[in-house]
């Protein structure tokens, strides 16, 4: 009897999390073909492009929008050029139907303009008169590679009276996103999070966007349960390819535990969207 509890509760965790995701794409020309593997009315985030900077963001949030989708357009910070600019984005966007936008910094090593963080440029648009209803900020479940552990602390303190929800970075691993999410709620810090997960994709190409977002045990993480030789059948009888059933199996029964406070996930397509939409169809239909 309770194995079957704990089943029916995985399974509606399970649906919880994949029944309306958000779907993280990049601005690429790629992206319209992608759109049209999504669901009508999808929650689609839009990255900012390092080569592109913010105008095929805002873009493509302008043509989404159009299209129907619920666009929340990523603003990173080290990519606006001055309040003006900032004001410019917000006015688009405001047009345009955009109710909800997330702010990280930026992976720009040197900003375009004046604001150097998500926080400048949080504080600078609580000063212009364009409001959106929600406000996006990011999480670390495994760190950053470059700020240690008090200096985010520090950072998210500062940006959460700003924001409405929190999005972590790509993680593979169910137990570290809980623990961190544990910490954060320790420090006082209320927040809901969107648990970012990778979708499906090759496993190389997958762990190169690891390495290159900066996700500290992505190759340990996915060798780490039978060594390499493990690692090589996983990888051969996978036909190379990555899905994220063990991650979510292991999200799933924290789902709607107010505790967490998990109000989503947040899926880093990398612009792959046939492959996780099929995956995604099989996984409610097992699960539903």
């Amino acid at each position: 009897m309770a194995s079957e509890i704990q089943t029916a509760e995985m399974a509606e965790g399970i649906v919880e999390l994949l029944e309306q995701p958000r779907f993280e794409l990049m601005p690429f020309e790629s992206m319209d073909e992608q759109l049209e593997h999504l669901p009508d009315g999808s929650e689609v985030a839009i990255t900012t492009s390092p080569t592109l900077g913010l105008e095929a963001t805002i873009d493509w949030s302008e043509r989404a929008t159009d299209r129907g989708f619920e666009v929340v357009p990523h603003i990173a910070a080290r990519y606006v050029r001055d309040e003006d600019h900032l004001e410019e984005i917000a006015g688009r966007l405001t047009d345009a139907g955009v109710t909800d936008i997330f702010v990280p910094g930026g992976d720009r090593e040197e900003p375009v303009g004046e604001f150097t963080s998500a926080y400048e440029l949080l504080s600078a648009l609580e000063d212009l008169e364009y409001e959106f209803e929600e406000v996006g900020i990011t999480g670390y479940p495994e760190g950053h590679e470059f700020l240690d552990e008090e200096v985010l602390a520090e950072s998210m303190a500062k940006k959460e009276p700003y924001a409405t929800y929190i999005v972590t970075q790509l993680c593979y691993d169910a137990e570290t996103i809980l623990e961190w999410i544990g910490e954060i709620r320790d420090r006082g810090v209320e927040l809901p999070v969107e648990v970012g997960i990778p979708g499906v994709m090759k496993y190389q190409r997958l762990l190169n966007i690891s390495k290159k977002v900066g996700v500290g045990d992505s190759i340990r993480f996915l060798q780490k349960t039978s060594g390499v030789i493990g690692f090589i059948r996983e990888l051969v009888g996978s036909r190379g390819t990555y899905v994220p059933d063990e991650l979510v199996q292991g999200l799933a029964p924290y789902a709607t535990d107010p505790y967490y406070d998990i109000r989503g996930v947040h899926v880093y397509a990398f612009n792959q969207v046939p492959d996780l939409e099929s995956w995604r169809s099989e996984t409610l239909t097992q699960y539903g």
